[in-house]
């Protein structure tokens, strides 16, 4: 007999969603949750936490829409749960855009300008609001989850998994301790360490890459009523988190194909200036009280849309992610999806 039914490698917030569904579906199936560190520890530990109703394709528009019901029952269940309704506003120049890209449910309403003075609206760009708009300490959130999840399964932090081997009859899961876990079945959901030696070759054929992300942080406390901004055509958002007393600006970077352990080095100056001279187009007040911010990194998928494929002829192997920097927002969706592939009945969910 095998050691578990499931294996899941990854313990942020895709994985820990993954291991909260799968026993949420079959309270009697036995899981295992492995990360390489502690729970939260990778790039949940760093995500900026933003969800907002809206998507590029329909895929990922009902998925949008399947992760924020999850997350609203989530804070309904415990209110102590680190998620924070936000106003958001949008600005694009293109019309029709908010129409294509967010959900009914978001109630889309041009506006003549965003409250307060802190954003710059630029000529020919409208402006919208719209609801369903959310933000989360994503590691916090992740370390909850976990906590929870701790008397469904077996939870092992700071155990790599070295080799993930097929058979006719499981999955066999090398263990930096030397050991072996034997799984019927396994998930990987390795956020952006998709070159891990274990599932590199598995992984590879799926065409996802690597991108970094980077985040200012603006020395500027956001008030009580402050929402995000969402800067359509610039692909950025201004967002205050409350929680740690200042201002978060996303922006678009475009450097491919990092490495995630090799980013230690932090915020560089070509970082700073590509992002201080975007924020300075739509919020120049801010832009002078910049001078730190987080850097990290997402897998991103050729379509743009989050990857939920088996990697082995037997099925037996799932990966779960690339979620091309909205693994936080699509959690549940990609949680659902692949209890789907790993043909668990959504009819036996038992939900805690």
């Amino acid at each position: 007999m095998n050691d578990v039914d499931i294996a899941v490698v990854g313990g942020g917030i895709i994985g820990c969603l993954v291991a909260r569904e799968i026993t949420d579906r079959d309270p009697h199936c036995r899981v295992a949750l492995l990360d390489r560190d502690v729970v939260a520890g990778g790039a949940s530990r760093r995500s900026a936490g933003l969800h907002f109703p809206r998507g590029g394709t329909e895929r990922v528009r009902r998925m949008s829409a399947h992760s924020q019901a999850v997350y609203a029952q989530l804070a309904q269940d415990d209110p102590t749960l680190p998620i924070h309704a936000l106003t958001m506003h949008m600005l694009t120049a293109d019309a029709d855009r908010v129409e294509r890209t967010y959900l009914p449910s978001a109630e889309p309403e041009r506006v003549g300008q965003v409250p307060g003075d802190l954003i710059a609206v630029p000529q020919g760009t409208g402006v919208w609001t719209g609801r369903g708009c959310q933000y989360a300490d994503v590691g916090a959130l992740t370390e909850a989850l976990a906590r929870r999840l701790r008397r469904r399964l077996a939870l092992r932090e700071a155990i790599r998994v070295t080799a993930v081997d097929a058979g006719p009859s499981g999955v066999s899961l090398g263990l930096s301790t030397g050991g072996v876990l034997n799984a019927s079945r396994a998930v990987i959901a390795p956020g952006p360490w998709i070159a891990d030696p274990a599932w590199e070759p598995l992984v590879k054929p799926l065409g996802a890459r690597v991108k970094k992300i980077v985040a200012l942080h603006v020395d500027q406390e956001p008030g009580e009523d402050d929402g995000v901004t969402v800067f359509e055509d610039e692909d950025a958002f201004l967002l205050p988190l409350r929680h740690r007393g200042h201002w978060l600006y996303s922006y678009t970077c475009q450097e491919w194909d990092v490495d995630p352990d090799g980013l230690a080095q932090g915020l560089s100056a070509k970082d700073l200036t590509e992002a201080v001279e975007s924020l300075r187009r739509y919020a120049p007040s801010l832009a002078g009280r910049t001078t730190a911010g987080r850097v990290f990194c997402d897998a991103y998928s050729p379509t743009r849309e989050p990857l939920v494929r088996t990697l082995d002829d037997g099925g037996r192997i799932v990966f779960a992610g690339a979620a091309n920097g909205s693994g936080y927002r699509l959690a549940p969706a990609i949680a659902a999806e692949t209890a789907d592939l790993l043909h668990i009945p959504s009819s036996r969910r038992n939900a805690a």
